[in-house]
């Protein structure tokens, strides 16, 4: 049997009819890459598996479990195992395989983890969040402008697990840089997880300088001539995405030192000093998304700040113009009461003399509106 059909076995898709609808399956369908970002076109959460000897893609395949036990009897070499959006039964043989600890597999079943790093025995655990920076024409107050998903890595000393959830963020291209790299990748399921790691943290500098371009755009709208006009909710969409960001970026800091300082028999101690590298960068990060936190904080409040200052002109120009327009409504008051002896109500040019005072009352009220900036 080969090992992609010991796969089928391990994940529940052995057997004759199962077989059969792989067969109907590769018939209907063309060739897909395994390491494509979607499922497996095997139907099942299978992405790929392959064995690694002194840093060389093996090239046989063979049963999963004899391959395993192989490598473990020889002493050298290991399994990666990538996975996608497993279910529970499609994992249950898998961690029967690789005695993994029941708490770490129903974490990678069920996603939607913190990141964190954990040891169980001699197995680790490690948990990242993936981001993808989603293309948009304009940012408005319903924009998606962060998308997240998780990469699950199980390491031991003979193999590698991974299991993704999420449309975004295929190992396919970063297996095949590692592969590219014999020397790097003969030291081990180690060097595996730090590609990894660094590959994720690559992706939140890749997405954070995308988001300043959004945040320099709320900016310049918030601060242009008519920037009291400027949509709030743009900034709130911001922070709210930043915030995403953050749940993601943030947790990873203490496990990334806790690999790059702490022995761990698993990890190589010359994979550690990577790991450092790959601290440094996710402090890098960490910093950024801080700065850009405070920076929103800043145009939030130079928006309201602008919207309060336009109010109060817009007052002002009410207010002016209530001012002007009462005096000809004093005056027209005045004299529609109707009483018999009113000054100058007989006389010939009391009308005009009436128009001319309210017209010039006005005319001073406007230009002393005007020339202290009310109007």
């Amino acid at each position: 049997m080969t090992m992609a059909g010991n796969l089928r076995r391990v994940t529940g898709l052995g057997g004759v009819g199962g077989l059969r609808r792989v067969a109907r399956l590769a018939r209907r369908r063309p060739r897909v890459d395994l390491s494509h970002p979607a499922r497996s076109p095997l139907g099942s959460s299978v992405v790929n598996c392959v064995t690694y000897q002194d840093g060389v893609r093996a090239p046989h395949g063979g049963d999963l479990v004899d391959t395993v036990r192989r490598v473990r009897r020889n002493g050298h070499g290991f399994v990666w195992l990538g996975l996608h959006e497993p279910t529970n039964d499609e994992f249950a043989g898998i961690a029967e395989l690789f005695d993994l600890h029941p708490l770490a597999v129903e974490d990678a079943v069920e996603a939607h983890q913190r990141p964190k790093v954990e040891r169980y025995g001699e197995t680790l655990f490690a948990v990242f969040k993936t981001v993808c920076y989603v293309e948009h024409e304009e940012l408005t107050a319903t924009s998606e402008v962060v998308n997240t998903g998780e990469i699950m890595v199980f390491v031991g000393q003979d193999f590698v697990i991974t299991v993704r959830h999420g449309r975004h963020g295929s190992l396919g291209p970063l297996r095949e840089e590692l592969e590219s790299d014999t020397t790097q990748l003969a030291k081990g399921p180690s060097a595996v997880l730090h590609a990894i790691a660094d590959h994720v943290v690559d992706d939140y500098l890749n997405v954070i300088d995308a988001v300043q371009m959004d945040i320099d755009q709320v900016e310049t709208d918030v601060f242009a001539a008519n920037g009291a006009r400027a949509d709030p909710g743009r900034i709130y969409q911001l922070k709210r995405e930043l915030l995403e960001l953050k749940r993601a970026v943030v947790p990873l800091g203490r496990p990334l030192l806790d690999l790059a300082d702490r022995p761990v028999r698993v990890v190589d101690p010359e994979i550690q000093a990577y790991f450092r590298d790959v601290s440094d960068h996710l402090l890098r990060a960490t910093e950024q998304i801080a700065a850009f936190d405070e920076l929103l904080n800043s145009i939030l409040q130079a928006h309201l700040a602008q919207v309060t200052v336009a109010q109060n002109e817009d007052m002002r120009k009410i207010t002016a113009w209530a001012a002007v327009i009462a005096v000809p409504t004093m005056v027209c008051g005045v004299y529609g009461m109707n009483f018999d002896d009113m000054p100058e109500l007989h006389w010939r040019f009391g009308y005009p003399l009436v128009i001319g005072v309210i017209t010039v009352a006005c005319w001073v009220l406007y230009r002393g509106f005007r020339r202290n900036g009310w109007l």
